[in-house]
């Protein structure tokens, strides 16, 4: 039997089949991030690996989200950050470790897929983890530096990643910072979308997630 993957307190009730893409659009401030790190904690306190791509913040402060959680190591083998912002800022000589590796910057979407399918083979294969849960936080900031045609290509070859490693993905992307053409183009790569209202009680509504 397969595993199904679930989304915690957002949709307590939705299982999502292997290989599953969900975007997570919202406002700023409505608390997207927060929701997409908790669907990844979630998984890693039942041993499901976590691996984060990062164009916001660097891999410590990635790593700082998941030493908040009960019962997690942030050494565990579980955990793997792709990051693609410390070189880009040009902080000093890094080189990649077993649970960072880094990307040359946003712009670099071919390393950023390299980088992401060295974690998953190595998850799988070295590692024995074979239920992953994959966060791409943001899209926003690929668009910023990048056309949409661009970012369209490269999550079209990303989602297909997750979708043959049998992986969960989730997405974020600020939805007031772009049109609606492009909003409605990247939706058309994703299984589901979760969409957090403006408010002070944000309102989740979701679509094609059962």
């Amino acid at each position: 039997m397969s595993i199904m993957y679930n989304l915690v307190d957002a949709l307590p009730d939705a299982e999502l089949d292997p290989g599953t893409n969900v975007l997570i659009a919202g406002p700023p401030l409505t608390g997207k991030r927060q929701l997409a790190y908790e669907i990844l904690t979630n998984g890693a306190v039942r041993n499901d690996g976590s691996i984060v791509v990062t164009t916001k913040d660097s891999a410590d402060k990635v790593l700082e989200r998941f030493d908040d959680v009960d019962g997690l190591e942030r050494d565990e083998a579980t955990i793997g950050i792709v990051d693609c912002v410390t070189k880009q800022r040009g902080i000093g000589a890094v080189e990649d470790d077993p649970r960072i590796k880094y990307a040359s910057s946003p712009i670099d979407m071919t390393g950023i897929g390299i980088k992401l399918s060295e974690f998953l083979r190595e998850f799988y294969e070295e590692r024995g983890v074979t239920e992953n849960r994959v966060l791409l936080d943001s899209v926003s900031t690929l668009l910023m530096y990048s056309d949409l045609q661009t970012v369209f290509r490269f999550l079209h070859v990303f989602t297909g990643r997750i979708q043959s490693a049998d992986a969960m993905g989730v997405y974020v992307i600020d939805s007031t910072a772009h049109d609606d053409q492009t909003m409605n183009t990247l939706k058309q790569l994703f299984d589901g979308i979760v969409e957090i209202e403006e408010g002070d009680d944000p309102e989740i509504r979701t679509a094609g997630l059962t």
